[in-house]
């Protein structure tokens, strides 16, 4: 692979990054990432708080699969 290729394959990266950025930034505006789905780990004590969305995490990560083999296959 040739350097010219490489600059493009990073360069294409580099937009899908932003594209991907500027979409979380929407949602997280809108405040649809901010659901608590149940199966989500949540513990408050005191001043303390922890909040790790597991299942949230499972739901967009299966999402993203399906999208990333429905268009790896042409």
């Amino acid at each position: 692979m040739n350097l010219e290729a490489m600059a493009k394959i990073l360069i294409g990266m580099g937009i899908l990054i932003i594209a991907a950025g500027v979409i979380f930034y929407g949602i997280a505006r809108l405040g649809a990432l901010g659901l608590k789905i149940p199966g989500d780990i949540y513990i408050k004590k005191g001043n303390f708080s922890f909040y790790f969305p597991i299942v949230s995490c499972l739901i967009i990560s299966i999402l993203l699969t399906l999208i990333l083999n429905l268009i790896g296959r042409r």
